[in-house]
């Protein structure tokens, strides 16, 4: 009611004083102005106009669409006939939003539901990539578990071979352990051999040096030095008379 009595007063306050500047010539001027030549006007087929509204219609059929029209025609034929209810400007308003919104609805149907199609597609994708990599594991799984069926046997392979290779070890050790062994038992028998060559090595030096020592004592000795001038002219001439004869 509110909106109704703002919208006379906005169009009492307006067209008021234009119709009474402007006057009837001037309202037909404009009409006359923005009106479109008969000749410019595409004729439409009323035939396939009521086909494209009866479709627009809710329904499967016809005659289940052609029954929604009579039914709203005939309530609101009784309702504005019993004055139940007066057409006036918030009809207007109310009949004009719901025009937009159902032209709106119908302008972004299809691309709402192209992007839910899509979206649901995308969904479907990749559930099903998380289901083809989820089958793909449990199948890595199982295989890798049945690989291990036989791990038995393989861990007592395992274990004799351990077994076998600690022995091998144990041995490989005391071998070791015995060459080091006679590898010591060599370097004191070396450094024992080094020391008796040593002190004999000595006592022959000190032999020497005692002998040379005596030699030089005994050659010293004017008797003995006139005994080996002897002897060395005898032999001279023993060599003498051995060539001459």
């Amino acid at each position: 009611m509110a909106l109704r009595q703002l919208s006379t007063r906005c169009l009492s306050g307006v067209n008021g004083p234009l119709l009474n500047v402007l006057g009837r010539p001037a309202i037909n001027l404009g009409i006359r102005r923005y009106s479109t030549p008969a000749s410019e006007e595409t004729p439409v087929d009323p035939k396939q106009k009521a086909l494209s509204i009866i479709d627009a219609l809710p329904g499967n059929s016809v005659i289940s669409k052609t029954g929604y029209i009579t039914l709203g025609t005939g309530l609101a034929t009784y309702v504005l006939s019993k004055e139940l209810y007066v057409f006036n400007e918030e009809t207007l308003v109310v009949v004009s939003f719901a025009a937009m919104a159902l032209l709106l609805y119908r302008g972004i149907k299809k691309p709402f539901n192209d992007w839910a199609t899509e979206e649901n597609e995308r969904v479907n994708g990749i559930l099903r990539q998380a289901r083809a990599d989820h089958k793909a594991a449990v199948e890595d799984r199982i295989e890798t578990v049945g690989q291990l069926g036989d791990i038995v046997d393989v861990t007592k392979a395992l274990f004799a071979m351990s077994k076998e290779t600690a022995t091998l070890e144990a041995e490989a050790f005391e071998l070791k352990q015995n060459v080091a062994a006679a590898a010591e038992i060599k370097s004191v028998l070396d450094s024992w051999v080094r020391y008796e060559a040593a002190i004999r090595e000595r006592e022959q030096k000190a032999l020497a040096e005692a002998v040379i020592e005596k030699v030089k004592a005994a050659i010293s000795d004017p008797k003995v030095q006139q005994q080996i001038l002897e002897e060395s002219l005898a032999e001279t001439e023993r060599i003498i008379g051995a060539k001459t004869a």
